[in-house]
């Protein structure tokens, strides 16, 4: 029925250093500390990050969304790590909550970029389309062939939000960042993108990369998996 028990695939650059850390963590949380507290308090990150950007024409709002970052990573990673430390995992209830907000999580960060006065909405619009994708795709491939895959090219969640943490300190230190815009001539128009618009366009075109590239590869072993049956004369 559910698909928690899948094989989780996880192969990121962070993976071996965030597991340490996870347990680490969750062997230290107080008793009244429950999984379904952490995934709201990822919930609450991804709250702030958006919260953080859509005020950031003050760039010292890009601490706060900053901050909700690393309090997402800690809600929303933590949380499957403390049931199974716990032995408490629920993996119909755990699977259904965790993804299902995860998608609400990203929504509401990706949504909160695109109101940043440094990204066109278009731009963060296709990077969340892409995303969710991608997210589907993973939950057909958990139901059809036992795999969460959670990396991509080395990459995963953590990766991506360390890699945002580190945008955000450049563009708050480094004026030119801001300032910086890329003017393309094309179609008889002139589109205009900032140092945050490439980074989407380039999440966005990795994303459909990846996701093509296993929908072939696993297109391919679906069809041998089953054949087409010739009607029998």
């Amino acid at each position: 029925m559910a698909k928690e028990q899948s094989v989780r695939i996880q192969t990121s650059l962070l993976n071996a250093a965030e597991k340490k850390a996870l347990v680490w963590l969750a062997e230290r949380q107080p008793k009244w500390m429950t999984s379904d507290i952490l995934t709201f308090i990822g919930f609450l990150g991804a709250v702030i990050i958006a919260v953080g950007y859509a005020l950031s024409a003050n760039p010292v709002f890009l601490w706060l969304s900053t901050a909700g970052w690393i309090i997402n990573w800690y809600g929303d990673s933590l949380d499957g790590t403390l049931a199974r430390v716990r032995k408490q995992q629920r993996p119909i209830y755990g699977f259904f909550i965790d993804h299902t907000v995860d998608c609400i999580n990203e929504s509401i960060m990706i949504i909160g970029l695109g109101m940043a006065p440094f990204m066109q909405f278009d731009i963060a619009i296709l990077c969340l389309v892409a995303y969710l994708l991608i997210s589907v795709y993973v939950y057909i491939s958990a139901h059809l062939k036992g795999e969460f895959k959670l990396t991509y090219g080395k990459m995963g969640p953590t990766e991506l939000r360390v890699i945002m943490i580190i945008i955000n300190t450049l563009w708050f230190f480094i004026p030119w960042l801001r300032e910086y815009r890329l003017a393309v001539e094309a179609f008889n128009n002139v589109y205009v993108f900032s140092v945050f618009d490439l980074l989407g366009i380039f999440i966005f075109i990795g994303i459909l990369v990846a996701y093509f590239g296993s929908l072939i590869k696993d297109g391919r072993e679906y069809a041998k998996a089953d054949p087409l049956k010739k009607n029998e004369q």
